[in-house]
């Protein structure tokens, strides 16, 4: 595969700096000062069941119709009193309803510790309370069901890049199946593990799991096998994978605001550092109606491409999994393409030859093998320029992949089409007004303050008030600093990270949702937020205006002609708290957007 790719792998590093950097778990692994890293600062972090439940729960809150494809959640032990109080509310109005609740454990993975429900007073749920943190959320009880067996949807998706926004979808992905008959949930089987949950590491381990060389059958399958079924039963396949498109690029926008915080904290703005990319894992069940639910995010999805498999008692060897390499040795081989430095340079110079071409399948001697694709032990992959042949020599160099001449500059001519489609920016338009928390979170960060700070302190939240013109006769600074201490009390307590102290962007955006409410009370929510986005934006846009012609001056002023700028009067300028000398709070007066005041 790397020479099909034109990469040279180092599996144990090098002291020359490469262009793309593989981790196996964390953006932290290696200290990186550039190129390319295969993971996000932060991103384990924030896919984690609590704070993904509560980066969804915000959108919820400004879009509930576009982000109801989240089932509704509770966190342990922080919301065990509201969602007792909000069960028993429910059950009085409905006495028929009959809920089945499912318990996640927030760092649980691969179904560890995961069980089910039917009451807020059931005894393993209070034992939740005093181990670890937990979400419970309610159990989708009518799944689509093949063959009668429950199963789920592992997709791959690719960040590209965080700002801009650029996200991609695998064409492909996989089909965990239960090994279980599915039933409803009832006292009886709530137990039955191997019937409810999907989780391929949990049922590898029943009796009726089935090793298939075949992508359509057995208990792990490709997912266009399943479209392909349902096709031909009459389902709308670009419907459901259209309303898949939209689940993801809506939980990607709900996890980017969080993601900015940890990027600038890890690669402030101004040094030098590497830019990141990573492979997210989506795990998607399909209603009975096809309606696409979430059920949680991976951060480092497995890319085995292998499993065991027992030959007598206690011996077991590793058997290559068709459906696995399938799938994502296709998502490996176009992330390095999307990602290769050199690509974009040379599709600058042919774009003729980088439009779209019939598929091509990969000779089965180039494609990856199963050693190759355990990741977790690639540390860096380095993409090599192609060479010209050393005089007097004929053909290629050692260096350079065959049909990767001159006479032929598009050394992917040979290899299929690519797998990942963009699907960010390419929608943009219809998904741009959901990004209202990233316009908050850009708020956030320039007020920060410190940088490689993610809290925001008590003077930064006043200046951030004092610039934006939020104070007023009704709300003094005073009670900004009352809001400031309420709000980041309560939420500090909830956080297990108590290193810095400050303001975190959840907290924030709570007291951005309180002023926003005080200042425009007639409106609906997600209107009330965007109209003081745009007055925060309107009055920052002046000052920066102002600056910036008061930085001109005092260059203008501070020279003779033909002499040379003084050093450090415009850098002094943009970074100052408050206002230049000649931009006092008396002298900066608006009428505020049109918008806002509208």
């Amino acid at each position: 595969m790397q020479a099909s790719l034109g990469v040279e792998e180092f599996p144990f590093g090098r002291r020359l700096p490469c262009d793309i950097y593989w981790h196996g778990v964390s953006f932290h692994d290696n200290d990186i000062f550039s190129g390319q890293v295969n993971k996000f600062p932060g991103m384990t972090e924030m896919v984690r069941k609590i704070t993904l439940s509560r980066a969804v729960r915000i959108m919820q809150n400004l879009f509930p119709e576009e982000y109801n494809f989240y089932p509704r959640s509770w966190i342990l032990p922080d919301e065990f009193q509201l969602f007792v109080a909000q069960v028993r509310m429910v059950k009085d109005g409905d006495p028929s309803w009959k809920p089945t609740f499912i318990v996640k454990p927030d760092g649980g993975c691969q179904g560890d510790g995961i069980y089910l429900i039917k009451d807020p007073s059931d005894i393993r749920l209070a034992g939740t309370l005093q181990s670890r943190p937990a979400v419970v959320q309610e159990y989708i009880c009518k799944p689509l069901l093949i063959d009668k067996l429950k199963f789920d949807i592992r997709l791959y998706v690719l960040l590209k890049s965080l700002d801009p926004l650029e996200i991609y979808i695998a064409k492909d992905g996989l089909s965990r199946f239960c090994t279980e008959p599915y039933q409803e949930p009832s006292p009886k089987n709530l137990h039955h593990v191997f019937m409810h949950l999907t989780n391929y590491s949990l049922n590898i381990h029943s009796g009726n799991f089935v090793h298939s060389d075949s992508t359509s059958t057995g208990s792990k399958r490709t997912f266009s096998s399943i479209l392909c079924r349902l096709s031909s039963k009459g389902v709308d396949i670009k419907k459901v994978w259209s309303d898949i498109i939209s689940l993801v690029i809506k939980t990607v926008i709900a996890l980017t605001p969080e993601l900015k915080v940890f990027y600038q904290s890890d690669i402030p703005a101004g040094r030098p550092g590497p830019t990141c990319f990573q492979i997210l894992g989506f795990d998607i069940l399909l209603m009975k109606n096809l309606k696409p639910i979430l059920l949680e995010v991976n951060a480092n999805p497995s890319m085995r491409i292998e499993h065991e498999q027992e030959l007598s008692p206690g011996v077991f060897e590793n058997v290559p999994s068709l459906v696995d390499e399938e799938v994502k040795v296709a998502v490996i081989r176009d992330t390095l393409r999307l990602m290769d430095p050199l690509k974009n340079k040379r599709e600058k110079h042919f774009p003729d030859i980088y439009m779209d071409r019939k598929h091509r399948f990969l000779p089965v001697s180039d494609r990856m093998s199963s050693s190759k694709l355990q990741l977790s032990e690639i540390s860096i992959v380095r993409s090599q320029p192609h060479k010209k042949p050393l005089a007097g020599k004929e053909g290629p160099s050692d260096c350079e992949p065959a049909g990767a001449s001159d006479t032929n500059p598009n050394p992917e001519a040979h290899l299929p089409s690519i797998c990942l489609k963009q699907v960010f920016p390419k929608y943009a338009k219809q998904f741009n007004y959901l990004r209202l928390v990233d316009r908050m979170a850009n708020l956030f960060i320039r007020f920060l303050g410190i940088k490689g700070s993610m809290k925001l302190g008590p003077t930064g939240f006043r200046t951030f008030i004092r610039n934006c013109k939020l104070s007023s006769s009704s709300l003094s600074m005073a009670a900004v600093d009352i809001l400031y201490i309420d709000i980041t009390r309560r939420w500090n307590s909830m956080t297990l990270d108590q290193r810095d102290s400050g303001m975190c962007l959840q907290a924030f955006v709570e007291a951005f949702f309180y002023l926003a409410q005080r200042k425009f009370k007639m409106l609906p929510l997600h209107e009330q937020v965007a109209s003081l986005v745009d007055l925060c934006e309107y009055h920052l846009s002046l000052l920066d205006e102002r600056r910036l012609v008061c930085g001109r001056s005092s260059r203008a002023g501070g020279r003779a002609p033909g002499s040379s700028t003084p050093q450090g009067a415009t850098r002094s300028a943009q970074q100052a708290d408050g206002h230049p000398p000649c931009c006092t709070d008396s002298a900066r007066k608006s009428s505020g957007p049109r918008r806002a005041l509208s």
